[in-house]
């Protein structure tokens, strides 16, 4: 096991040092930079002035000497400055890391607390009237974008109870947060949880139509320990791989409704960078994004080969 993680640490590290040029590259080729839009917004275009401040940003060079310095400043721990603010994009984003990773994880725990349930549920109840239910629900969730769903919930909320659930600051209680979180997790965990329900009902459905089930219940053991012990076991090892998939999908899902739902995540600041051609912001935002992603992958396949022992890492 102790090879294997290591082996995948060091292809994360070189999945990050790709993804970085990728998004370094492409962020480029965008017309306009951070100067161009201050001077827009100002009415007029100074060249000397302009190119003074390029030159001070660094973004007279060539691209790959700006990409050197950049990753020779993050192999430092620096993620270099913010342009609008002039302070270190770390310092920006850091108390927007917990946001983003609490709205992301209560959206698994929506996806899972949810999906996986009501899949066993349909599968057990096989074409009956609850199972069409269920699968026109799952239907529904995934032809439900995650932005519309938040613009929706945003909607009932106005016309039922006359108030709108707007995440503004961190209570210092735990709780609160998640209290606040909750509702646009489950926007982003909607989708989600009717993929994990599909998934979970097919593999349940696989897994029930095996000899070993029709053994157990020839033992005569009860069909709740037949579901919930010899088939739910087997039939959550597809489901734990699309857990890795299912991540990233979260972490960008939660971009558009964090700005919908007004929440001072990595999501929103990223979209904010991304406006204003704030470099740093973006790049900043996006390879720790990816990293968590990584993180994610690596998490998935290690409760893989806990779920399935015959799984060998060796």
């Amino acid at each position: 096991m102790g090879a294997y993680i290591v082996r995948r640490l060091l292809l994360m590290l070189v999945t990050l040092v790709g993804m970085s040029i990728l998004i370094f590259v492409m962020l480029r080729l965008v017309p306009g930079n951070i100067t161009d839009i201050i001077f827009d917004s100002a009415g007029f275009v100074n060249p000397a002035q302009k190119a003074k401040i390029e030159r001070q940003l660094g973004l007279d060079q060539p691209i790959v000497v700006q990409y050197v310095n950049w990753i020779g400043g993050l192999m430092k721990g620096d993620l270099g400055y913010a342009y609008v603010s002039e302070k270190p994009a770390i310092d920006e984003i850091l108390p927007r890391i917990p946001v983003t990773a609490k709205l992301a994880a209560l959206a698994l725990i929506f996806s899972v607390l949810f999906g996986v349930p009501l899949g066993v549920l349909s599968a057990v109840r096989q074409n009956t009237a609850l199972d069409y239910v269920l699968r026109v629900i799952s239907l529904s969730g995934l032809s439900l974008p995650s932005f519309w769903l938040g613009l929706l919930i945003l909607m009932a909320f106005v016309h039922w109870f006359g108030w709108i659930p707007i995440y503004k600051s961190s209570t210092g209680n735990i709780w609160e947060d998640i209290a606040l979180l909750s509702i646009p997790a489950a926007a982003v965990g909607f989708r989600s949880s009717a993929l994990v329900m599909r998934l979970t009902r097919s593999s349940m459905l696989e897994v029930l139509r095996q000899d070993y089930i029709r053994t157990a219940r020839a033992k005569g053991l009860p069909e709740r320990v037949v579901i919930l012990r010899h088939a739910l076991r087997n039939s959550l090892i597809p489901v734990v791989t699309v857990f890795a998939t299912i991540l990233p999908v979260l972490i960008g899902g939660s971009v558009i409704v964090e700005l919908i739902f007004d929440i001072p995540g990595m999501g929103l600041y990223a979209y904010e960078g991304l406006l204003k051609r704030d470099y740093n912001v973006v790049m900043a935002t996006t390879t720790i994004s990816a990293l968590l992603t990584l993180v994610g992958f690596l998490i998935s396949d290690i409760l893989y080969g806990l779920v399935d022992p015959r799984i060998s890492y060796d």
